[in-house]
């Protein structure tokens, strides 16, 4: 099987890190790495030249934010329709070098299964852990009282990209919210959860740099809850930036 990782940055020289943990990952799988920069003006692109060689497509070229840039490199990837896509930010973390494995040994023994997701851990610059986002099971009953499986720690079939399309533009900052509802919610993908830590994210990621944001994110989610025809999830909108904010305010 074939895993395709696709990094989206712009004016982040982290993104070292993240190339380093992906070439650090230990399995027996053909990997394709595309990194798809939007145009960096600091030293991204000197980072990433050092990587060349190991970076399987690069792209260089405006776009129109990182949902955006997920599209291109998604649309570039070269699996069959049973293989696995994962996306991660610059500033992300393989927690250790047998995530890849471990995924792809559910992908590999479950054909059935349409993506896989673990845990997902957020870690200071410091090197300490701020917060420890333990999914737990799926239930699609959860999820009208808030619950979404991390999207950094959310590894899909490339046939439901096929199937049910990409990231909506539409929404610059809940995007990924959006694909997961539709996904789990809507078109209730089969799923399978991972008990384990998969991903460490630096804190302040795109929906929850500050209380604002979450409150525009869940804006637009309740825009998303109305457009995708899901009118069941009148709690959703509320109680998801509800878990956010107290995420925010209580974290050290």
């Amino acid at each position: 099987m074939k895993i395709s990782i696709v990094v989206p940055v712009f004016n982040d020289m982290r993104v070292g890190r993240a190339l380093e943990s992906i070439l650090s990952q230990q399995h027996e799988h053909e990997l394709e790495i595309i990194v798809v920069d939007a145009g960096s003006t600091d030293g991204t692109l000197a980072v990433l030249e050092a990587y060349r060689d190991r970076i399987t497509i690069l792209i260089s070229e405006p776009d129109k934010g990182i949902f955006d840039g997920v599209n291109k490199g998604i649309a570039r990837t070269s699996g069959a329709s049973h293989d696995v896509v994962h996306f991660m930010s610059a500033d992300d973390q393989y927690v250790d070098p047998f995530v890849i494995r471990a995924v792809m040994d559910v992908f590999q023994s479950e054909e059935d299964i349409d993506a896989c997701y673990g845990d997902q851990i957020y870690m200071n610059e410091a090197g300490k852990t701020v917060r420890y986002w333990k999914a737990g099971n799926y239930r699609r009953a959860k999820i009208h009282f808030g619950w979404l499986p991390p999207h950094m720690a959310f590894f899909v079939r490339k046939r439901i990209y096929e199937h049910h399309g990409m990231f909506n533009l539409r929404y610059p900052i809940a995007a990924d919210q959006d694909f997961m509802l539709r996904l789990l919610y809507k078109h209730r993908i089969k799923v399978r959860y991972l008990r384990r830590i998969l991903v460490n994210m630096a804190p302040g990621g795109n929906a929850t740099k500050n209380i604002l944001r979450i409150f525009k994110a869940n804006l637009e989610v309740a825009r998303i809850c109305w457009n995708d025809g899901l009118p069941g999830l009148l709690l959703f909108p509320v109680l998801k930036p509800a878990r956010k904010v107290f995420q925010f305010i209580s974290r050290p």
